[in-house]
């Protein structure tokens, strides 16, 4: 028996794609002592104007992403697949010669560490000009004057004189200003910023996000932010993807992950952050254990190992059925791999039920 099917309206048209979309991807690295699966079945979209923050402990395969996005592990030993499309066009299997074109107009990155990522033998200014020069045609005295251009727009003071400085004299902020500077320099539609705000005192860090805000709505790019810091996520991202063992285990809007956070990582990362209303002597919280290997990584969720409440689950999934990502109930598109029914996250959040050893960090989550 065929099944009717009513005539779409000739009026519809497709949604538009994404930006950024991608999708499936896995980077895998093959060692003697096995195959270490970075990056394992992760996808994502984000759209011009708006910011990512992809968020996990070290480990958590979230700057082999970034890394993947720019093309940077062709050539090298990585078995990288799935697809990674920007705007239209698809990078993963994009000949090099073209990726290349791409790198730094198109899609760029500011690195995490702006000391060794800067060459030590050349000024600031020489460099970002030769960033610029690479991709236009233009005169050694244009792209200088780029130089100066971007170096005031990103703060730095008296930038005709300091662009003629090499990196060791500047401070650590001013070298990640001179970083930005540099990715920017071709007005990217797309930047990546892994740990844009490491070993930087609060107030630098502060400063650091606001410029790359500020940037961002200037130059209307899309943002692509690698942390593990989920206060800075809070102040820059419009939506969050946390990361653990390779994987994605929770995806959503910023307000929806961190007002409502559906799985227990995210609930140990909120916890073992200091509150500044909290008490003076509270001790931090900070997750047991430790990150799983990526060459062996546990049977069914892999952060059963270290959860609380993996006896809340049904049937003791957690330790021998992977959870799939699934929609939260009454959300629009918040996302988490949690074997956890939901009468059980509230029972959790409230404290009670046998085991409430968890129940401040859900409720400190909300």
């Amino acid at each position: 028996m065929s099944v009717q099917t009513s005539p779409q309206p000739a009026d519809v048209t497709p949604a538009p794609a994404p930006f950024l979309d991608v999708r499936d991807l896995r980077v895998h690295f093959p060692t003697e002592d096995g195959l270490v699966k970075s990056v394992d079945g992760v996808s994502f979209t984000l759209e011009k104007g708006r910011t990512l923050g992809i968020v996990g402990e070290s480990g958590s395969g979230k700057s082999v992403t970034s890394l993947a996005l720019l093309g940077l592990h062709k050539g090298t030993r990585a078995r990288v697949s799935g697809e990674i499309w920007l705007e239209g066009r698809e990078l993963v299997a994009l000949p090099e010669a073209q990726m290349r074109e791409l790198r730094g107009r198109t899609v760029s990155m500011i690195f995490q560490d702006p000391l060794s990522a800067l060459h030590p033998f050349f000024t600031v200014g020489s460099q970002i000009a030769e960033a610029y020069r690479v991709h236009h045609k233009v005169s050694k005295k244009e792209a200088k004057d780029r130089a100066v251009e971007m170096l005031k727009r990103v703060g730095i003071p008296q930038p005709e004189r300091r662009v003629r400085d090499y990196p060791h004299q500047f401070s650590g902020g001013m070298r990640q200003r001179a970083m930005i500077a540099m990715s920017l320099v071709c007005d990217p539609a797309l930047l990546i910023a892994d740990e844009p705000t490491t070993a930087l005192d609060v107030t630098v860090q502060a400063q650091i996000l606001d410029l790359i805000r500020d940037l961002q709505e200037e130059f209307g790019s899309a943002v692509v932010i690698i942390t593990h810091d989920l206060g800075v996520v809070s102040d820059v991202a419009d939506d969050i993807l946390v990361m653990y063992g390779g994987r994605r285990i929770e995806y959503g809007t910023t307000r929806e992950v961190l007002k409502q956070p559906e799985h227990p990582y995210t609930w140990g990362l909120l916890q073992s952050m200091p509150h500044l209303t909290g008490d003076v002597g509270e001790r931090l919280n900070p997750i047991p254990g430790t990150p799983p290997s990526l060459i062996n990584l546990p049977d069914g969720c892999s952060f059963h190992p270290r959860c609380a409440y993996k006896g809340w689950a049904p049937e003791g999934r957690c330790t021998v059925e992977r959870p799939e990502l699934r929609l939260v109930s009454g959300t629009g598109g918040h996302l988490a791999a949690c074997h956890l029914t939901d009468e059980a996250k509230q029972e959790i959040r409230g404290g009670t039920g046998p085991d409430d050893r968890g129940a401040d960090a859900a409720r400190a989550a909300q």
